[in-house]
């Protein structure tokens, strides 16, 4: 019998494990992702970040181990079940996925008109309102190919929130962009986050930049999480994989 999943917990993974061919990449991993918040999972490459979150979305199945979403075991539930829990997810991929032959407005629309009954107004005025959040009003004509890489990404963005998910997914936001561009996308989901508090699952290379977006912020080392932490604690933490992380990203200028 499955334990009862804890208050105030989105998602958890209870002793996941998968291994591709010979590597064991998850070899036990556990990880709670509080409700409301937003935790950043960090790691360096290939060791299974991604890996992560496709389990979340159970777009992988585990070899072994629990995926709680909500209270509810996700490797257990029919495909119909499945597919109604997902719409409570938004997902921004790494190179944000539009579709170069549809414009910015049915690139944001699509979710709306896959997954709704909703009358071609009602998608209009949704539309048209995630734009405007976005800060990129007037757009919606124009095609993936004549926006930058940072109106892309705000694109991607607007799709990921047009069914209002209650969790939403970020793998490598920033990938492809430079400082600047990078700070933009950041203060963005900052303040959309603050407005309509949805859960947050990011995977990022971007230390320590993404810490200041992290509440929590977990560390995959060796197929483990070495540890969930707040950014405080993360930075002053005495175990071994994140003392060296934080040492290459950001020297000792927690350390006393």
């Amino acid at each position: 019998m499955s334990a009862q999943p804890a208050k105030n917990i989105a998602i958890e993974l209870r002793e996941i494990r998968k291994t591709f061919g010979q590597q064991e990449v998850l070899q036990g991993i556990n990880l709670k992702v509080k409700e409301g918040k937003t935790t950043v999972i960090v790691g360096g490459s290939g060791q299974g970040k991604s890996v992560i979150i496709k389990h979340m979305l159970g777009l992988i199945r585990p070899d072994s181990g629990e995926i709680q979403v909500y209270g509810q075991n996700i490797l257990t539930m029919s495909n119909k079940e499945k597919s109604e829990v997902r719409m409570n997810f938004g997902v921004l991929f790494q190179g944000g996925a539009l579709f170069d032959s549809l414009t910015v407005y049915d690139n944001i629309a699509l979710p709306l008109r896959e997954r709704t009954k909703l009358k071609e107004e009602q998608i209009r005025y949704r539309v048209e309102s995630k734009l405007e959040m976005l800060d990129m009003p007037g757009v919606g004509s124009k095609y993936p190919a004549q926006l930058s890489g940072g109106m892309k990404k705000r694109v991607g963005l607007a799709r990921a929130l047009m069914l209002d998910p209650k969790v939403l997914f970020l793998d490598e936001p920033t990938t492809g962009l430079d400082v600047k561009r990078s700070k933009e996308i950041y203060r963005l989901f900052a303040s959309i986050q603050a407005k309509l508090s949805f859960t947050a699952v990011i995977v990022s290379h971007d230390a320590p930049k993404i810490f200041k977006l992290a509440d929590y912020i977990a560390l995959i080392a060796d197929g483990k999480i070495q540890g969930c932490l707040t950014p405080e604690a993360f930075q002053l933490s005495d175990n071994s994989y994140i003392k060296n992380f934080v040492q290459e990203t950001m020297g000792d200028i927690y350390r006393g």
